[in-house]
């Protein structure tokens, strides 16, 4: 009798170790395949914006004005105070002679800000590169200038004061946190009221209960 209890005990401690080794074993081929899977590249955020750009003579250009909207829009106002909408292929043209400079070496964007500003600033391409809607008109181009840190400079600089970078920033920043650019949060309802007999039940044994009658 003791003999086949011996034997029992014998097979069940060999099936509880063979399982062990099976939760194990499977356990770090999970571990491997998850450390195997490549990180994920950060994209460039296309955010819809309208930019409104100034020019300022001798053929400079500063954001004047910029907020989130469902659509990009650029709108430049010249040296006279002439505000026009620019078309999709204008913006286009822009986008290709600066990227053109970038991959020349001559381009503003990339050069020291003090280089820049004793030039009197950004052209009308660059600017536009530097502001919020640069990553719709132009994410190809913005790939290459994301990690250039004159870049990131330069862009401050192309804003035509502190106060009109610092509103753009928080009114994007908003936006993201609103739930998107051009879009409106649904409107939360309260539950409709009871009507009929049930609220009209519920009313009577209230005033029942506030005035003992």
């Amino acid at each position: 009798m003791n003999r086949h209890i011996k034997k029992i005990s014998s097979y069940a401690v060999i099936g509880s170790m063979s399982a062990f080794l099976i939760t194990s074993l499977t356990g770090c081929g999970g571990s491997d395949e998850q450390a195997s899977q490549p990180a994920e590249k950060p994209t460039i955020k296309k955010e819809g914006a309208t930019v409104t750009i100034e020019e300022k003579p001798p053929g400079t250009y500063k954001i004047i004005d910029e907020v989130p909207s469902a659509t990009t829009r650029v709108i430049l106002r010249d040296a006279n105070g002439t505000e026009r909408i620019l078309s999709q292929a204008e913006i286009d043209k822009l986008v290709k002679e600066e990227e053109a400079k970038v991959e020349a070496g001559t381009s503003k964007l990339t050069q020291p800000p003090e280089e820049v500003a004793k030039e009197g600033g950004m052209g009308l391409a660059g600017t536009l590169m530097a502001s919020m809607a640069a990553g719709m008109v132009g994410s190809y181009l913005m790939n290459k200038l994301m990690n250039n840190q004159n870049y990131q400079q330069n862009r401050r600089m192309t804003y035509k004061s502190p106060q009109v970078y610092s509103r753009s920033q928080s009114s994007f920043k908003k936006a993201r946190a609103g739930g998107g650019f051009g879009s409106t949060k649904k409107s939360t309802t309260s539950a409709p009221r009871k009507t009929g007999f049930f609220s009209s039940k519920k009313k009577s044994s209230s005033s029942r209960s506030v005035f003992g009658g």
